[in-house]
């Protein structure tokens, strides 16, 4: 017996003669999914409105819109969120519009209650593909009361700020001042000593104008005694 025989099926047919096996309309061969969420997210219990963002990103994954899933990790409790879509603002949770690769859940009336794990997931029912459905890693929601100023507390701030700043300006406007005082008097003394060298200057060139007058008169002086003298030496000689 033959290969193609011993592989006849019971209705006289091989395998190659079959159908081959193709899969469902739609269904792409390789679809990947990533989810990204923040790890954590703290707010006030005051905020009474939070967002817990959630994007994903697909590779060769169907034309059509994933299913959007979110789970609530609590301390005692688990559960599945917006099955139903979660679309009226009366809803405890609401989601954003996945065909803008967005499916951020919108908790409302927050409380302190609200602290727990939220873990978002997509997933695409038609595809075989074990990566078509992931989950993120989970945000932590951390409600807590902040600590935030009183009014009172916050306006005594605010005038210790204006009282500061105010004493800052003073400060400054008086040191311009004494810097320009302090320049204008020693611009002063620089003045006067100035005068005063030049004045020292003046009764000094007198007093050497004045000797030096008395040195010529004392000279010419001198010069006329002798010349009286030699006229007289002269005249003595000259008589008989």
């Amino acid at each position: 017996m033959s290969i193609k025989q011993e592989h006849r099926t019971k209705g006289g047919e091989t395998p190659t003669d079959q159908a081959p096996l193709l899969p469902p309309t739609g269904v792409a061969d390789d679809c990947t999914v990533s989810v990204s969420q923040p790890p954590e997210l703290q707010v006030d219990y005051m905020q009474k409105v939070v967002t817990l963002p959630c994007s994903f990103s697909t590779v060769g994954c169907p034309a059509e819109q994933p299913k959007c899933l979110w789970f609530r990790y609590g301390t005692h409790e688990s559960k599945n969120l917006c099955l139903n879509g979660c679309r009226s603002k009366t809803d405890k949770y609401t989601l954003e519009n996945p065909a803008q690769n967005q499916v951020s859940l919108t908790v409302n009336r927050l409380t302190f209650n609200d602290s727990a794990i939220y873990v978002c997931g997509i997933a695409f029912p038609n595809s075989k593909q074990p990566r078509a459905k992931q989950t993120g890693r989970g945000t932590v929601l951390v409600v807590r009361e902040m600590k935030v100023l009183s009014k009172e507390l916050q306006s005594a701030l605010i005038a210790l700020l204006v009282l500061f700043s105010i004493y800052i300006t003073s400060v400054l406007v008086i040191l311009i001042v004494l810097t320009k005082a302090k320049s204008n008097t020693q611009r002063k003394n620089e003045t006067e000593e100035s005068q005063k060298k030049k004045s020292a200057r003046r009764i000094f060139q007198e007093i050497a104008q004045e000797l030096y007058s008395k040195r010529q008169q004392t000279s010419q002086q001198t010069e006329k005694d002798n010349t009286y003298e030699n006229r007289a030496a002269l005249s003595n000689y000259e008589r008989p």
